[in-house]
């Protein structure tokens, strides 16, 4: 069964705009932790630049993953869309449903 391009499409901007949202949601979380000593103590304030490492790492994660679904778009787009971006082969259906961004076939990503 061929792939439904439109299908696609719709599941990588959802997933796309998914993700923009949560970046948006926790931009407070990755702000400068503040150094009053009087509102925070040492503890609390090791805990809050955890927490704030925490959101950056996940933030970076979160922007890969978009420019991951943009690039698959932009393969929808050019009629390259399934065909692994390193040999050039058919990526398997079943790992399109599960990643519809994977750029390689399972041969090449490994």
């Amino acid at each position: 069964m061929p792939l439904d391009e439109d299908l696609v499409r719709e599941k990588l901007t959802a997933l796309k705009t998914e993700l923009e949202a949560y970046s948006d949601i926790s931009e407070e979380a990755r702000a400068p932790v503040t150094l009053d000593q009087q509102s925070v103590g040492r503890l609390s304030r090791m805990d809050a630049l955890q927490g704030q490492a925490m959101a950056q790492a996940s933030e970076r994660q979160r922007r890969a993953d978009i420019q991951k679904i943009s690039a698959a778009l932009h393969r929808l787009e050019a009629g390259e869309y399934g065909e692994c971006v390193e040999c050039g082969e058919e990526i398997a259906e079943k790992r399109l449903e599960v990643d519809p961004a994977a750029a390689f076939c399972i041969k090449c990503a490994r």
